[in-house]
């Protein structure tokens, strides 16, 4: 089903969505890029290989993508963008010159073709209406990722994001770290004050973590009742320690009451866990919930590595 933005949400959305150019021909880049900058943020390749790292480290919105280039063509540049589990759901357009090529595009994943030479009109109408289609995907799958309650991630968007992640991180060969984080004494504290309460005391210690994460890449999903899980590109265990003192702390700074805890106020355990694409173990998840359960044996309101 459709999902209707209103119209200034669309304007703002489709002018911050980023077109990636990849074509071997300067003249073409700079042609390309000058019709759609009014529009876009426009990003430009000069070859398949260039266009690939550029993925890697950033996925743009749309792929703009000339067939014929020198080295990696268009057709394999497709494929392995299509291959790589970061950017297989990234539309591809195809810009070609050549009538009998259009079998091949369309087997190598790509969502349209537009014909050489371009006509301006056609290319912004094309782009947009892709772009479009792309961010009433990414809203859909938002909403269907969405905790209810929390308004932060789902178990089912973890579970479908984690095993994506750790692949990545070992490709990139980089670290980064898991904390999994427990409410303290949480089936006390709806005992006490209710099960209204309680849910109020979720939602806030939810967006109190979130608001504690400094990168857009790093993330918080609602685990299940009342544990929740961080996850943290491109950190090492240094860094995710701080992150997670950070969090700690500012529960703390919350100051809801709780007449159950030793400490008078909801407190936290935190877990954590890193994997370092050198070392044989990628348990991180198993390892980060097992420093969980220990954080509790040490007296709850700790962190563990």
């Amino acid at each position: 089903m459709p999902i209707n933005y209103s119209d200034h949400q669309l304007k703002l959305s489709l002018k911050s969505s980023t077109v990636l150019v990849v074509d071997d021909q300067l003249l073409s880049l700079i042609v390309l890029k000058k019709i759609l900058s009014e529009h876009f943020n426009v990003i430009t390749a000069g070859s398949g290989e260039e266009a690939i790292e550029i993925c890697n480290v950033d996925v743009p919105d749309i792929v703009l993508l000339d067939i014929n280039m020198g080295g990696m063509s268009g057709i394999e540049t497709c494929l392995k963008l299509k291959n790589n589990t970061e950017t297989q759901d990234t539309p591809v357009i195809f810009v070609t010159s050549f009538e009998n090529e259009e079998e091949e595009c369309w087997e190598a994943g790509a969502v349209d073709f537009i014909k050489k030479p371009i006509k301006t009109e056609t290319l912004f109408r094309r782009v947009r209406a892709h772009i479009t289609l792309k961010l009433q995907h990414d809203l859909l799958n938002q909403k269907v990722f969405l905790d209810d309650l929390t308004q932060v991630f789902n178990r089912r968007y973890f579970d479908a994001h984690f095993n994506k992640m750790e692949r990545s991180a070992l490709r990139e060969k980089v670290d980064y770290a898991l904390l999994l984080i427990d409410i303290d004494y949480f089936k006390q504290y709806n005992d006490i004050y209710g099960h209204v309460q309680g849910d109020k005391v979720l939602n806030l210690v939810a967006q109190t973590i979130t608001n504690s994460l400094q990168r857009p890449a790093d993330f918080v999903a609602r685990y299940g009742g009342e544990e929740f899980v961080v996850v943290l590109p491109h950190t090492s265990t240094e860094g995710a320690i701080c992150v997670a003192d950070k969090i700690k702390k500012n529960i703390i700074d919350l100051k809801i009451l709780h007449e159950y805890s030793e400490y008078g106020f909801v407190t936290i355990s935190i877990g954590g866990s890193t994997l370092q694409p050198y070392e044989s173990n990628k348990n991180t998840l198993q390892i980060a919930d097992e420093k969980m359960y220990e954080s509790k044996m040490l007296g709850r309101n700790k962190v563990c590595f």
